[in-house]
């Protein structure tokens, strides 16, 4: 059947164009987007498959995985599956696609379908359950970690996932309130962080960078993308590609280093030759990437977004 077109009017997917373009798309080649989301870039990929071509779209949101089959299961190129991306060198084994995929796209971080809701407690714009799990069906809940981490481990998290200075006072403000009742609300965490901060730069809640810890901490992100990073030797063939967008520095310092091979080199022994380095498995392709000013006015969260391609060697 012809393609659907499967992204939304109200959603912007992030350097889809610039991601999809990085790829150079083979009609017949084998392609994952291990972070489906509600389609953007998953609606360009399949717009360039040819008949022998393949599609693979991974999400850990259930509601992104309805969309998905909503949009997508018509297409018997496509194939859909609810899993985390840091599962995909496990997938692709199943498929019997190991070593033979010709691209991966990654879209890393909270998606804008689920900021914008209320009752996945992402966002502090309007009160909600503080829940942040990208995955609802699995997990810890933000309200469940905060009500249970000690004083020392919130400020830790909100000061290395958040690098959020005040960390210390945000944590002694939290586990003080708890005590009284517990923070099950994301207008109450919100307005706990804002009595706590002294001041927040300009145009930005004081609580920004503290959801966005947590978030991080709730999913285990950091570890998910260490994960799905070291399986990529394995998954894409050679001359294939990686097309890898992240919002946060932590990220993009990962994935930059992953292309590089790494940033540890071999231990230097005194009158000991250096052993020749194998070259690492992905050679970079151009320089990073950010949004246009004409994709900025559009979508400002596009803002913070990095686009990082790399090429598997041979």
């Amino acid at each position: 059947m012809p393609p659907r077109q499967a992204v939304s009017q109200d959603h912007l997917p992030v350097l889809a164009q610039a991601a999809v373009d990085a790829l150079a798309l083979r009609p017949g080649g084998i392609y994952v987007d291990g972070t489906y989301g509600r389609g953007g870039h998953a609606a360009l990929l399949q717009t360039s498959l040819g008949e022998g071509g393949r599609l693979v779209l991974i999400d850990q949101d259930p509601e992104a995985i309805a969309h998905a089959r909503e949009n997508f299961a018509d297409d018997d190129r496509v194939s859909i599956h609810h899993r985390s991306f840091a599962e995909m060198g496990e997938l692709v084994a199943e498929l019997g696609l190991d070593g033979r995929v010709d691209g991966v796209l990654l879209d890393i971080g909270v998606s804008s379908p689920q900021l914008d809701d209320p009752a996945r407690g992402f966002a502090f714009s309007a009160g909600g359950p503080l829940d942040m799990r990208m995955n609802p069906d699995s997990g810890e809940s933000a309200a469940d970690w905060l009500a249970r981490a000690e004083e020392k481990e919130i400020a830790r998290v909100l000061r290395v996932y958040g690098e959020e200075r005040f960390a210390k006072r945000i944590a002694r403000a939290i586990v003080a309130q708890r005590a009284e009742a517990p923070i099950e609300d994301t207008a109450r965490l919100a307005e706990i962080i804002r009595a706590a901060v002294p001041s927040a730069p300009p145009g930005r809640h004081p609580a920004t960078r503290s959801f966005q810890a947590i978030r991080i901490q709730i999913n285990r992100e950091l570890e998910a993308l260490d994960q799905v990073l070291a399986q990529l030797p394995d998954i894409v063939a050679p001359g294939g590609r990686i097309a890898v967008i992240s919002f946060h520095s932590l990220e993009d310092r990962r994935v930059k280093q992953f292309i590089r091979g790494g940033s540890d080199g071999p231990k230097v022994v005194a009158g000991v030759p250096l052993p020749e380095a194998a070259p690492p498995p992905f050679r970079a392709i151009g320089r990073a990437q950010r949004a246009e000013a004409d994709e900025l006015d559009r979508n400002p969260r596009a803002r913070s977004a990095v686009l990082r391609v790399a090429e598997r060697r041979p």
